[in-house]
């Protein structure tokens, strides 16, 4: 697939929301992103968004999470599957677990419906180019999951090797993509040697070469996920 202009072509974006108001709003976003994305369909319910799924080819669904009568987490799973397009949900929820509970059954994202319209169109840059795109504790807190509730294979092992400080590394590493070492430490209290020193013991527990290798290996890995866990005080030394 596309995703996110990889080809050339514009992003391909199915937006699904129960309020006809709220989808001309976010045509008209859209479009004004254009040429780099497109609407491609709308969907304001759960049967009309799975009749546009078998005919159309979208990149992205950008899914609101309280859908008419149903909520998106008990399908979300499912538009994955039919569709291969990633899932960004947009909700004027503050339920921290939902958000949480969308991202551990497949969503790439979570945005608020609070948020401008500029965040908007960057969460479906960045989730279109293959990254996560959630706040700073809920991206702590399900990479938790990954280590307490994660099934039991190869991935989720590595990830229960890892210490809380580490765990909270990796969440900096992630939300913080392309920073230097010196701010990532900065942020974290630890010196740049410290820092140093913790990456390579990450490097080696997860088998990967790199902050970059690291960066994706975490958001790949999201949706090998099952529900949430409670969350440890990741303020280590």
């Amino acid at each position: 697939m596309n995703h996110g202009g990889v080809s050339g072509e514009p992003l391909r974006v199915l937006l699904a929301d129960d309020h006809q108001t709220v989808l001309w709003g976010l045509e008209q976003l859209i479009q004004s992103a254009a040429p780099r994305m497109r609407v491609v369909g709308q969907a304001s319910s759960r049967v009309a968004l799975f009749e546009l799924l078998k005919h159309t080819t979208a990149d992205l669904v950008l899914l609101d999470l309280d859908f008419g009568d149903s909520c998106a987490l008990d399908f979300i799973p499912e538009v994955i599957e039919q569709s291969l397009a990633r899932v960004l949900i947009l909700t004027g929820s503050t339920d921290c677990e939902s958000h949480q509970r969308a991202v551990v059954i497949g969503a790439r994202g979570v945005v608020s419906k609070l948020e401008p319209a500029a965040v908007l169109l960057t969460a479906i840059d960045r989730v279109a180019a293959g990254e996560i795109w959630l706040d700073r504790l809920s991206l702590s807190q399900v990479l938790d999951a990954m280590s307490k509730g994660a099934r039991p294979d190869l991935h989720s092992q590595r990830f229960d090797s890892l210490t809380p400080r580490e765990r909270q590394i990796v969440v900096s590493v992630i939300t913080e993509k392309g920073a230097r070492n010196k701010v990532l430490a900065d942020k974290l209290n630890m010196s740049e040697h410290t820092l140093r020193n913790r990456l390579t013991t990450i490097y080696s527990k997860l088998d990967v070469d790199g902050r970059m290798a690291l960066y994706h290996y975490a958001t790949s890995h999201f949706r090998r996920l099952n529900p949430m866990t409670s969350v440890p005080n990741l303020r280590g030394t």
